[in-house]
């Protein structure tokens, strides 16, 4: 037996997930069957700033970014406990390679974060850190994944927390209703490139995907995948755990072994 963790790409959903059943089934069976973290590390696409920047490790509080739903949505609770020994391995894998890291004590889990985790580890009692991206460009977040990829023997689970195709504005449809075009062409692509293993076509997907400039106008949902994929270091190729679509786009997610 051995600690050693693997690493997520989830598709995380607007806060409304928790009133998907099938979606919010999906990633607590997911949770259950992987081993217990020590420690939970995330990096959401709803965090971006350089340096990068380490969050909370006492008290974490809950972002609540989006606007516009009921209220209930913004009463979500997720005390989860701090990591400040995770923050300082983190700082300290990350310096020891001349990467500037700054800390915002005040900076909680956004919505990326703690959506996800509710479902997937609901007592909440796992020490979770959230840092940000530093950058959008896939060689770079994908180097520093590698940087990263030493928690993975200390028990923490990094997770890469976006959206496998992310166009807002051309949502259409029904929760399970037939997706466009557009979303179905790149998840398609998305998904024998990762079981292919090429790695290099995934981070030079902005050329090499069909439709990529509409399945992602802008690449924040798709850049914390590069993170996994360079924490994943080696191993199998990527391997689908969640697919299907939720208001036409992509949820698909995966687990890096």
């Amino acid at each position: 037996m051995t600690d050693r963790m693997p690493v997520l790409y989830l598709s995380h959903g607007a806060p409304p997930l928790a009133d998907d059943p099938v979606w919010t089934g999906e990633l607590a069976r997911w949770s259950a069957n992987l081993h217990r973290p020590k420690a939970i590390l995330v990096v959401s696409a709803h965090w971006e700033e350089a340096p990068l920047t380490i969050g909370a490790t006492t008290t974490v509080p809950l972002v609540y970014d989006f606007w516009g739903f009921p209220e209930r949505y913004y009463r979500v609770t997720y005390p989860a406990p701090g990591a400040p020994e995770l923050a300082d391995t983190v700082e300290r894998l990350l310096r020891t390679t001349s990467t500037p890291v700054h800390r915002d004590p005040a900076r909680g889990l956004d919505h990326g974060a703690y959506v996800p985790l509710v479902e997937m580890f609901p007592a909440a009692d796992i020490p979770v850190l959230q840092m940000s991206m530093p950058s959008l460009d896939p060689a770079k977040l994908f180097e520093l994944g590698r940087k990263l990829a030493p928690l993975r023997d200390e028990g923490v689970l990094v997770i890469g927390s976006g959206f496998f195709t992310h166009n807002l504005s051309a949502m259409r449809g029904q929760p399970d209703g037939p997706p466009p075009q557009w979303s179905a062409e790149f998840d398609h692509w998305g998904a024998e490139t990762l079981a292919a293993g090429d790695i290099d076509a995934v981070l030079d997907f902005a050329n090499k995907a069909p439709a990529a400039s509409l399945a992602h106008p802008r690449t924040e949902h798709f850049a914390p995948l590069f993170v996994a994929l360079g924490a994943q270091d080696t191993g199998p190729s990527p391997r689908t755990v969640i697919d299907g679509y939720w208001f036409g786009l992509a949820k698909r997610s995966v687990q890096l072994d």
